[in-house]
């Protein structure tokens, strides 16, 4: 299995340190506001990456956090705590928000048939790992104490800059850096941060009352979790210039070694051929996908249409191609389910060699897919085909054994769904908007959505 190490610019053997177990760290999401599609792009190729390494026979060790506290509105160390402005936003506390946000977080990838990490560890659990963390970096002389928190210097770690490769300049120029006169250099990022007392969120510290900076929360949970050094480290390319940049800076600083062997990066997601913000209206969620009729596992299948590390455009007219492209692909490997044809096993073990062949350089997917499509569309409907794109599905996650369950299950379905819709039209006759308003509430539970209509009552799956 070779993987691209960002760290080095080019495909590597993969080794493990341990010959039978991966450890990976995948930087999770900060929990203020919904995720977007571009956010969980970056959450399907950590899944393919999983799924990769199981079908390879790893047991996997997959710590992913959430950021509850700390990461600021620039990632440099600047501006308001995203949590507390989130909070402020909505009237609501910042671990209410937390709470919400992260429960919501948990659905969408559940939607899109990602696996959950083993272990996903809260910043707001681990203060006392950071405080630990930070005080290590002072001992050895690699931070130092302002008026308004610790810093790392930068000036002492000699390696700084070697995954983004900018210079100093170049990453001060490219980056919203606070003017502070008490730092050594202007790219001296937080460890600690001192707290006014109207701030919400802050813990006692040597330093006094304060919260812990972005970077040091991945770097301290870690290595709680994955021990001081770990096979792979995962996130998209918005972390490599400064976030990750960081981590390598204060983890190599303190453990005296490298903490991570292959780092991994995810491409942006990109909408109309332009930049996905909230400014411009367009970072869409899974609600979206859904509200729009689209499945949310046809996103999944646009996702894994395009390599890892190359920009996806996302527009409307792609989502409908793609739901239309997984519909069928579901469908065509369901028609091999009965299937009675003998397919030659040399044939079959072609197919299956390629298709690893596909995975395991630096997770080919698109590759990969195209060697499924080519078994959906054999022309000689066979059992032995239906079993292999069982077992590629393994590493695609698009739910054919779902599927399958599905479409044996809708036809008696569909009745009592129309069952129910006759229920609710006789309510309305009756005027009984509180039964009508249940059963409609009823049926969205279950993923059914109505239109009333000109023509009647119509509805779909959602």
């Amino acid at each position: 299995m070779r993987l691209y190490n960002t760290l080095t610019r080019q495909k590597e053997d993969f080794i493990p340190l341990n010959e039978n177990k991966v450890k990976i760290y995948s930087c999770g999401p900060t929990v203020y506001n919904y995720a977007h599609i571009g956010n969980l792009r970056t959450y399907v190729f950590m899944d393919i990456l999983r799924r990769t390494l199981k079908y390879n026979n790893y047991e996997l060790l997959n710590a992913m956090n959430i950021t509850d506290v700390g990461h600021l509105v620039s990632d440099e160390d600047d501006g308001e705590d995203k949590m507390l402005k989130g909070a402020r936003e909505q009237q609501k506390t910042p671990w209410e928000i937390a709470e919400y946000y992260t429960d919501i977080f948990m659905k969408d990838i559940g939607a899109l048939n990602i696996e959950k990490p083993e272990i996903i560890p809260k910043a707001t659990d681990h203060i006392e790992e950071m405080i630990s963390f930070v005080k290590g970096l002072l001992d050895k002389g690699y931070a130092y104490e302002t008026s308004d928190g610790i810093y790392f210097d930068i000036s002492k770690f000699e390696g700084y800059g070697k995954l983004s490769r900018l210079n100093l300049e170049e990453q001060i120029a490219g980056a919203r850096v606070e003017v502070n006169d008490e730092k050594h250099h202007p790219a001296d990022f937080a460890l600690w941060k001192k707290a006014p007392k109207e701030h919400i969120m802050q813990w006692e510290s040597p330093w006094g009352m304060g919260y812990p900076g972005w970077h040091i929360e991945c770097s301290a949970m870690g290595q709680k979790y994955l021990g001081d050094n770990f096979d792979i480290h995962t996130g998209g390319v918005d972390h490599i210039p400064v976030h990750h940049e960081n981590e390598i800076a204060q983890s190599e600083a303190l453990l005296g070694k490298p903490a991570v062997n292959y780092w991994l990066h995810g491409e942006f997601m990109i909408v109309n051929n332009g930049k996905m913000s909230k400014s411009l209206g367009n970072t869409y969620t899974v609600s979206d996908l859904r509200e729009k009729g689209f499945n949310p596992l046809a996103f999944r299948y646009m996702c894994l249409n395009a390599h890892y590390r190359n920009k996806l455009n996302f527009t409307w007219d792609v989502m409908q191609a793609s739901q239309v492209s997984y519909d069928r692909f579901i469908e065509g490997a369901l028609q091999h389910k009965e299937g009675t044809a003998e397919i030659s096993k040399d044939a079959l073990s072609s197919f299956l060699s390629d298709f690893e062949a596909a995975i395991n350089d630096d997770l080919n997917i698109p590759k990969a897919l195209g060697i499924a499509w080519n078994l959906v569309r054999y022309t000689e409907k066979s059992k032995d085909i239906y079993k292999l794109l069982l077992k590629m599905d393994t590493v695609f996650g698009l739910g054919i054994m779902d599927a399958e369950q599905k479409s044996e299950e809708e036809p008696k379905l569909d009745v009592e769904i129309e069952k129910l819709i006759e229920e609710r039209q006789k309510a309305r006759k009756e005027k009984d908007w509180k039964k009508s308003d249940e059963i409609r509430d009823k049926l969205k539970e279950i993923g059914i959505e109505l239109m009333d209509t000109t023509q009647g009552v119509k509805w779909k799956r959602v």
